[in-house]
């Protein structure tokens, strides 16, 4: 090799020698830049995406590993970060009187570093342990105008493909701060293809806290309304099972639901299916299967309810119902106020359902009430509010003493005392009614079975279990009339004053005792 081609192989190699370290210390550099860089627009992303002050307790990341060289001349292809971040706050509008919007106990995503300094960013498969959902009542909300250039049209061109929530709490604040939250338990939840502007297909899966039960839903979510959290718009599909009615005071079955929903995270629209087949009240232990189909408004602010027409059956009875539970200022509990109507239910799934045993009367009945259940301590049975109108049609008392004592009614209502053939006649029943601490009071029931008419004004104590009614008794035949034997004969002179109105006898009547043995006689 000539001197001269010693002096060029130098040369060159002089050359390249330099420009791989150029290279080598451009690509250290590069390296050195995406640590402050990804760590600045993670803050920034979530400023802006959610308008909230950011504090990151710890923000770890982790780059490919491969030389600073080839990730240079590859210009970043195929090199994705690993970024860990823990105990990041955001604080809505920088608030600190009210509870961080979101506390994330844990989050790790991967970038993919050829998109880093490009528009749309690609950040892939979001995992968020422990997340903290705070969503504060509207009318405490503050709101202030975004500058005209915030950086939103910078967050409209990150592209996150999936997130992943995993044991997470989503709390609807309340307007009085010393009322609980109202609060939903997630296991898990998954978002696909975030970006702001968009809504995000979820699948979910949640604890309900009353009654305990899982529900899975899946639907669309957003897109995120970062000036008004509560009014970011939601919809899906859900699934309830097996809820535990137990909870309650009361009441016991399973229920199980299905339905659809739509709203915002504010106020949520609810149409859906319910079916609890062993409904039943805790004092019976009388099983009858309950299904309904309902709609209903939800605000998730208060959980107070709408329920519009919510059409059921209890057993083979359907009945149509609807009103509100409401939670009202210093009240501790709910109250719930509802309009229930009954056109055409068979008596025995009324009675099976409130009473023990066996019912102690069959027949068909229609019945219209106003159904109220205040905040007050103690059980269902001892705040139920009733007031309203019923009829009972075809009755016929399955107590025997109580059906022999109306059969003889009517036969001797009818002139007949003798005649056995008047057997198992059927009454009809109707009248004005109200419930209040267990004390059931008609004003007036009208009692009829053929040949008689009984109106009644009175009360019965549930707790107690005491009949005390007063009234007038109509018969069709007179006093005489009623009686065979001498008997019939003494009592002849004596009709004209018993007989009033066009009636052969009218009577002041009353009834006592107890449900199971009552007590039938004259009232002086």
């Amino acid at each position: 090799m000539t001197r001269r081609q010693k002096k060029w192989w130098i040369a060159i190699s002089i050359i390249v020698g330099t420009a791989m370290i150029a290279l080598v210390l451009m690509g250290l550099a590069m390296k050195r830049r995406f640590d402050p860089y990804i760590r600045q627009q993670v803050r920034d992303y979530l400023e802006m995406r959610f308008d909230s002050q950011v504090e990151i307790g710890d923000l770890h990341i982790q780059l490919p590993d491969i030389s600073s060289l080839r990730l240079l001349l590859n210009r970043r292809r195929g090199a994705v970060a690993a970024i860990t971040g823990e105990s990041i706050v955001l604080r809505h509008k920088g608030r600190r009187d009210v509870p961080p919007l979101f506390v994330i106990h844990s989050v790790r995503f991967n970038v993919d570093l050829a998109t880093l300094f490009d528009t749309p960013k690609s950040i892939m498969n979001v995992e968020v342990e422990g997340m903290e959902i705070n969503i504060p009542p509207k009318q405490s909300r503050l709101k202030f105008d975004m500058p005209p250039d915030s950086g939103e049209s910078w967050t409209k061109g990150i592209i996150i493909e999936e997130v992943v929530f995993r044991n997470s709490q989503l709390s609807l604040l309340p307007k009085d701060p010393e009322k609980p939250p109202l609060r939903f338990d997630i296991h898990e939840m998954i978002f696909k293809s975030v970006a702001r502007q968009t809504s995000m297909r979820y699948d979910a899966s949640l604890t309900n806290a009353k009654p305990p039960g899982e529900i899975l839903a899946n639907g669309d979510f957003g897109p995120w309304n970062a000036d008004e959290p509560g009014d970011t718009p939601m919809d899906g599909k859900y699934r309830f099972e097996n809820a535990d009615l137990g909870v309650f005071k009361g009441i016991a079955g399973k229920l199980n639901s299905t339905g659809n929903f739509s709203g915002t995270l504010d106020t949520i629209n609810v149409e859906g299916e319910a079916v609890v087949p062993d409904f039943h009240l805790k004092r019976s232990g009388n099983i009858r299967a309950l299904r309904t189909a309902f709609q209903a408004q939800v605000d998730g602010t208060n959980g107070n309810t709408i329920l519009k027409p919510v059409k059921g059956t209890l057993g083979s009875t359907s009945f149509v119902t609807s009103g509100a539970v409401i939670k009202n200022e210093n009240e501790k509990h709910r109250t719930i106020r509802l309009e229930f109507t009954m056109p055409n239910g068979d008596l025995r799934d009324l009675l099976m359902l409130a009473m023990k045993g066996r019912p102690f009367m069959v027949g068909r009945i229609s019945l219209n009430t106003k159904i109220v259940i205040p905040p007050l301590s103690g059980s269902v049975r001892e705040k139920l509010q009733l007031d309203g109108t019923f009829e009972i049609t075809d009755g016929k008392f399955l107590n025997s003493k109580i059906q022999d004592q109306i059969d003889t009614l009517s036969r001797r209502s009818q002139g007949q005392p003798k005649n056995q053939a008047i057997d198992e006649v059927v009454s009809q029943m109707g009248g004005r009614f109200t419930l209040n601490d267990e004390v059931i009071a008609f004003s007036p029931i009208s009692f009829s079975v053929p040949g008689s008419g009984i109106d009644l004004t009175g009360s019965y104590d549930m707790g107690q279990d005491i009949l005390d009614f007063h009234g007038t008794l109509r018969m069709e035949a007179k006093i005489s009339q009623t009686v065979t034997g001498w008997k019939h004969w003494l009592l002849k002179p004596v009709d004209p004053f018993f007989s009033k109105q066009g009636f052969g006898t009218l009577l002041n009547i009353k009834v006592d005792g107890t449900m199971d043995t009552p007590h039938f006689g004259r009232d002086h």
